[in-house]
């Protein structure tokens, strides 16, 4: 599915994915989680892709949560409501699972569902203005283990308890203080720093870049549930490919390497 309410664009070997309810601060609909998973899997079929940076348009908000004025039409029933929260599932684990590094380029307010993205996006780069929250506890919404366990996973069980139990809105400075985002940034240096950043991380060894993205994963799961295996191929293939001999041939006539991702 598509809509006017996402947009995508390919940029050398980087993705951008942009949220786009400008009017609502980015509010989230069904069509629009749903569109959102069909991108995703487009730049994740496409080889020349090595990086997704995520974004909110219009300059005030990331994702402010889901769009209210939708309930009617999609969460006013149970079939509708399970409908709604099955698109969020496969959106956000089409994030979390996806193969390649991925950045939430964060604007203004990050807000419910939007901390909930972030979280499923491998970094989070924010301006100094950015607002986070999730406000939860002030509507009597229930939070599942899933979600829950990607913010403990990050800022810890403390942090985690008070983004939840105050439902307030916390700054870019507490964000950044608690681990919740990796940089912030003046707002006339977001985009630039981004793209410098993905550009930085698409010029790397892909196998390599996309081998510890998966390890990683794999150490925040629980034991019994790791592929140890698969981590052990990985690296094998590293070691084996066409990159690494490149990579150690550019060392040593100093320039820059070509990777090519075999």
């Amino acid at each position: 599915m598509t809509t006017d309410k996402m947009l995508s664009r390919k940029e050398g070997k980087v993705g951008y994915l942009t949220f786009n309810n400008p009017e609502r601060h980015n509010a989230v609909s069904l069509e629009m989680w749903e569109a959102a998973s069909g991108f995703l899997e487009d730049f994740k079929n496409d080889k020349n892709i090595r990086v997704v940076v995520v974004t909110g348009a219009g300059g005030k908000a990331f994702i402010s949560g889901a769009d209210i004025s939708k309930f009617e039409k999609e969460r006013s029933t149970q079939e509708g409501v399970d409908r709604y929260n099955a698109a969020v599932d496969r959106a956000n684990n089409a994030f979390y699972s996806f193969p390649k590094p991925t950045i939430a380029m964060i604007r203004g307010y990050c807000i419910g569902g939007g901390v909930g993205l972030a979280l499923c996006c491998d970094m989070r780069i924010c301006t100094e203005g950015s607002k986070f929250g999730v406000p939860a506890a002030k509507l009597g919404l229930g939070y599942r283990f899933d979600g829950l366990k990607k913010l403990v996973d990050l800022v810890g069980p403390s942090f985690a308890k008070e983004i939840f139990f105050t439902a307030r809105q916390f700054t870019a400075a507490e964000a950044q203080m608690m681990g919740l985002v990796n940089r912030v940034l003046p707002d006339s240096e977001l985009e630039s720093y981004v793209k410098d950043y993905a550009d930085t991380i698409a010029a790397n060894a892909p196998l390599t870049v996309d081998s510890i993205k998966y390890i990683v994963g794999q150490a925040v799961t629980d034991e019994s549930k790791r592929d140890l295996k698969k981590c052990d191929e990985l690296v094998q293939a590293c070691f084996a490919s066409n990159d690494y001999t490149e990579g150690r041939k550019a060392f040593m006539e100093k320039r820059k390497p070509a990777f090519t991702g075999s």
